[in-house]
């Protein structure tokens, strides 16, 4: 049974695939547009094409040529519609599409960031790593590798990884007890019961991530659910609202963001003044940034990052990967079959956890078929070059890892969840690439892959895992890809 995912439906034209991407690409530079177009269609007057794949070469869209190799193209004198930060796209005045589609096509094209260049690429060739905060700590106005010392930033860049990865090693048992907590609610329902995967989903990562971000007073539910709160509304209006403006219009969405950004930040400061200089039987992310050269407002900034980042990224990883199992009996025994080898009938500890290798290889497949983050950032250490661009130092690269993740050149039925794809090295070079796996991970993804590892351990060992009949997932282009409305599964338990 193939996934059945609106965005993935195989109509006769490619440019229907990548529409809702476009939209996105649109949002986040906060592009102008002459006239509209309709959603998941492509643009007036253009032919759809395929995306690019991994080794086609970076090429402006038709136009009038560069006045010069760091113009990337003929400016327009288009105001800005987006937020005050942002401006318009330097595009020409002969495009024949209404707005940049630079996320999702081999171009090179040039807007401003916080006073800085920034340029969109569909090239995976100049793609390096990705930290999701480069994107995230703007819209929160925190200061960002944007600004400030080259050394400072990496010093803290790294604090942020060893306090991620530590807080995985010391809070493992935290991990397969909210799992088996998990296991626990849903052997209670009636295999006819219909289960909000989401929801669930949700739950378990803020739960997972404030109890090992913030400490043991999160086992209280009541705290979970009041963080959790004030985190959705903010998250939504980074995902949307600053996005494509629409908060600036609403005095009301602005003042409950406002407010709930301040109660979250509020519980970071008071955990900060508890914990600082004190010892503590649960290390905790926090524990981490205070052992190194940071002042409170930097803790503050990091801890929310990983917060917000961590809970959307470990809940739609989890709720994607549990979704696709449902459709493929085939890989859930197969799964299933390995965690009965390496598991056997004793309990899931931190060194079996890592020879899960077909684990991996469904959690890896989710994020290609998923499309988990369809875009990602950084900052341009040197002067580059693409064709006749030039790409300045200290430019904001964006990359279009949406496309490139379901792009038949590199993935063969590119619609298809296969973990199998992965066996082949090659395939998870290309992964590696793309910044999903290996050396170049980001932070909060590698902290999803160990929770979600853990949760699919703990269930899949007692449950099957069923389909709705006749769900059709709709999906949300964000900056973490999720379903537009609750996805729905049913369990049973295994004998």
């Amino acid at each position: 049974m193939e996934p059945r995912i609106r965005h993935q439906e195989k109509a006769p034209r490619e440019g229907r695939r990548h529409g809702a991407e476009r939209a996105l690409g649109d949002r986040l530079l906060a592009l102008p547009s002459s006239r509209p177009r309709e959603a998941g269609g492509p643009a007036p007057g253009r032919a759809p094409r395929e995306a690019p794949p991994f080794w086609r070469r970076a090429e402006p869209r038709q136009g009038a040529k560069p006045r010069a190799e760091k113009d990337g193209r003929s400016r327009v004198g288009v105001p800005g519609q987006g937020r005050g930060r942002f401006e318009s796209c330097w595009t020409s005045p002969s495009s024949p599409s209404p707005s940049c589609w630079s996320l999702l096509e081999p171009c090179c094209t040039s807007t401003r960031l916080l006073d800085k260049l920034q340029v969109s690429l569909g090239l995976l060739q100049l793609k390096k790593t990705h930290p999701f905060e480069t994107m995230l700590k703007p819209l929160l106005m925190y200061q960002s590798g944007l600004n400030g010392d080259a050394v400072e930033n990496h010093i803290r860049k790294k604090l942020y990884e060893n306090g991620v990865n530590k807080s995985l090693q010391s809070n493992f048992a935290v991990m397969v007890k909210l799992s088996e907590e998990l296991l626990r609610k849903w052997l209670s329902y009636p295999e006819s019961q219909h289960v909000p995967l989401y929801q669930h989903m949700l739950g378990y990562a803020m739960k997972a991530v404030t109890q090992m971000a913030l400490g043991s007073s999160f086992e209280d539910d009541q705290e979970v659910i009041r963080f959790q709160k004030n985190h959705n509304t903010v998250w939504s209006e980074i995902g949307k609202g600053f996005l494509d403006g629409s908060i600036d219009k609403s005095t009301t969405r602005k003042k409950q963001y406002e407010e709930a950004l301040m109660e979250i930040e509020s519980v970071f400061k008071k955990v900060i003044k508890e914990r600082r200089g004190r010892n503590f039987s649960q290390h905790i992310f926090i524990d981490s940034l205070l052992q190194g050269n940071l002042n409170d407002k930097q803790i503050l900034e990091d801890s929310m990052i990983f917060s917000l980042a961590g809970c959307v990224i470990t809940a739609n990883l989890c709720m994607w990967a549990v979704y696709f199992l449902t459709t493929s009996e085939d890989v859930q025994k197969k799964l299933h079959k390995e965690l009965d080898q390496v598991l056997g009938k004793g309990p899931v500890t931190q060194e079996k956890i890592d020879q899960l290798r077909y684990c991996r290889q469904v959690l890896c497949e989710t994020v290609r078929t998923a499309k988990l983050t369809p875009i990602a950032a950084r900052l341009q250490d040197l002067e580059g070059k693409v064709d006749q661009h030039i790409i300045p130092r200290e430019t904001l690269v964006l990359y279009a890892l949406g496309v490139v993740l379901q792009d038949r050149c590199a993935w063969p039925s590119p619609y298809k969840f296969d973990p199998d794809r992965f066996d082949d090295e090659s395939a998870m070079k290309n992964l590696s690439l793309l910044g999903f796996s290996g050396t170049q991970e980001c932070p909060e993804l590698r902290f999803a892959y160990m929770v979600a590892t853990v949760l699919l351990s703990v269930l899949v060992r007692k449950l099957y895992l069923h389909p709705v009949e006749g769900q059709v997932i709709e999906t949300k282009y964000e900056l973490v890809t999720s379903s537009k409305e609750e996805a729905w599964v049913t369990v049973s338990k295994r004998n």
